[in-house]
């Protein structure tokens, strides 16, 4: 999370300005809302609250990287110097978004930061989209907004309103179902992306410290990793948590180590993957981890 990516900042900065310095992007509006997400959950969203009649860009897209560590695209620039909205978490987790708005001011431009809409701050665990209650809020906020600004297409809109909300409901379903069945259950995670899911099954996870040292690119203390350790050679916990698309040897040895211990380790990522929805990606995940608690052996 230290890692700023100040050089992709500089470099979409320069585009933007050369963008809003074009004639051509002054030109006749185009006929979609144009929207722009730094990540692709809340790009997924918004495409499907919008379908047709809005033109998505999510900047963070790629399930195989390291969301920290991306290159830079001169169509986000184009397509941040267009949009009618702008939508990024927040609470730390992409500062690099402020810096690329401040580069390309528009007044007719909305900026959703999601950590607000959800009552997050810096120094809060940054993973907001894992929160059950997030994207029913942050779908509130675009439905309001397409209606606004396109309010020849509303009763569409509220269609999808309402279908996306239904969508959820699977999604708190699965969540009910695993609270009765682990709440106070030990895990373990390589970073606190899956947190809130967690909390909200009613996990009791450890070794915070270790995982918020790992998030913020920084060595854990010795003592952090012995702690670790040993939840892992005692099988004081039930399951490793970890993040595929942020590794290093230290995570893969923990990782090692559990399935070593016998300690099943579920994959979670930071990026909605290729090909899946929002709404199926959580319930993935959720699958993976029941079935990894529910065959846990003391």
């Amino acid at each position: 999370m230290k890692r700023r990516l100040l050089a992709f900042a500089a470099l979409c900065a320069l585009s933007l300005g050369a963008v809003a310095q074009t004639p051509a992007a002054a030109q006749a509006p185009a006929q979609t809302v144009q929207i722009v997400a730094a990540e692709n959950f809340y790009g997924d969203v918004a495409k499907q609250l919008g379908g047709a009649h809005v033109n998505v860009t999510s900047i963070l897209s790629n399930p195989d990287q390291d969301p920290h560590l991306f290159e830079a695209d001169p169509r986000t620039a184009r397509s941040l110097a267009r949009a009618k909205m702008v939508v990024y978490s927040g609470a730390d987790y992409d500062p690099w978004m402020e810096k690329l708005l401040k580069a390309s001011p528009s007044k007719d431009r909305q900026v959703v930061v999601v950590a607000d809409l959800v009552g997050k701050k810096s120094g809060d665990n940054p993973h907001i989209w894992y929160a059950p209650q997030t994207m029913p809020t942050l779908a509130s906020t675009l439905h309001d907004f397409l209606n606004r600004t396109d309010p020849a297409h509303q009763a569409e809109y509220d269609q999808r309103y309402q279908t996306f909300i239904a969508s959820l409901k699977p999604i708190d379903a699965k969540v009910a179902d695993m609270r009765a069945k682990y709440a106070g259950r030990p895990v373990t995670a390589t970073e606190p992306v899956f947190g809130y899911m967690a909390q909200a099954v009613g996990l009791t996870v450890r070794n915070d410290s270790f995982q918020i040292a790992i998030m913020n690119d920084t060595e854990p203390s010795a003592a952090d990793i012995a702690a670790f350790e040993g939840d892992l050679k005692g099988r004081k916990v039930q399951v490793l948590l970890y993040n595929a698309q942020a590794s290093s040897a230290l995570t893969r040895r923990m990782q090692a180590l559990a399935k070593a211990s016998r300690i099943t380790a579920v994959k979670v990522t930071e990026t909605e993957p290729l090909g899946m929805s929002y709404q199926n990606w959580m319930l993935s995940q959720l699958n993976a981890l029941d079935t990894a608690l529910a065959s846990f052996v003391p």
